[in-house]
């Protein structure tokens, strides 16, 4: 890729992140008043990202789409404008949720994905992994407490609509012992955004360490795909209960599963350990 055509598309990448701060606010302190430099942001974000596709295509001589990184940029291109578009007409601004941190995503990856230079200064490398495993570790443990209010909420679920006498260890989890509904499903919504802004800020760290610790090759990493397929999971299950106002058994379910995903991707990372380092 042109160092033009890259500068633009990093330039994006930064103001897209910028523009994220929105949908994090959003999430985490159920913020209703439109960030005011959010969608400015975004929407010289996606000039810019469209100068460097652009750019990148006339100097191929062909549309930019050649590998998984171009395809990657042109998708998170194609969602900018779908969202400038229907911010446009109808003024859905509650979609930022959903668009924001995927645009934001795909156009990292898409600027990792350039050839880069070897460490310079190791105590970066470092920084940056420390940086990425400390959010992951937040990550994680949202969604361990956003999982384990979700058990809860079935539990209580369960007494509340059969109300017989809890037998065993049950016995110590009546429903007048358990929190309410209600508190049980904002502790599972207030765990699971908080797990999911800091995993999405952990795969943007994750792209820069990558692409100048393996350049392109990093994104054929079979665990690193685990980790990007179980982060689209924790999209979705956020966009459901947010955007789609998913509550109750369906979202506790849903969390579950998502926890699933995610303890097969530390197993990944586990058990492909081998194949990362050659």
């Amino acid at each position: 890729m042109p160092d033009l055509s890259l500068l633009w598309l990093r330039a994006a990448a930064v103001l897209y992140t910028l523009a994220f701060i929105h949908p994090v606010l959003v999430l985490l302190r159920r913020q209703q008043r439109p960030f005011p430099l959010a969608l400015a942001a975004f929407q010289t974000a996606a000039v810019l990202h469209f100068v460097a596709v652009v750019e990148r295509s006339v100097a191929m001589g062909q549309l930019a789409a050649n590998n998984f990184f171009e395809t990657a940029s042109l998708c998170a291109l194609i969602l900018a404008l779908v969202y400038l578009f229907i911010d446009w007409r109808y003024r859905f601004e509650g979609l930022c949720v959903f668009f924001f941190p995927l645009v934001t995503v795909l156009v990292w990856i898409a600027a990792a994905g350039a050839p880069a230079s070897a460490w310079e200064r190791q105590n970066l490398r470092g920084a940056l992994l420390a940086g990425h495993i400390f959010l992951v570790l937040i990550g994680i443990s949202g969604l361990l407490v956003s999982a384990t209010g979700a058990a809860f909420y079935l539990i209580q679920e369960r007494r509340l609509k059969r109300r017989h006498e809890a037998r065993g260890w049950l016995a110590r989890l009546a429903p007048d012992r358990l929190p309410p509904l209600e508190t049980l499903d904002q502790l599972i919504t207030r765990a699971m955004n908080a797990g999911f802004v800091a995993l999405t800020l952990a795969v943007a760290v994750a792209s820069i360490w990558a692409s100048i610790e393996y350049g392109a090759r990093w994104i054929g990493k079979p665990a690193i795909l685990i980790s990007l397929v179980t982060w689209a999971f924790y999209l979705l299950m956020v966009v459901l209960r947010t955007w789609a106002g998913w509550r109750g058994r369906r979202a506790a379910m849903l969390s579950l599963a998502v926890l699933g995903f995610a303890a097969m991707s530390w197993a990944a990372h586990i058990g492909l350990r081998p194949l990362l380092e050659h």
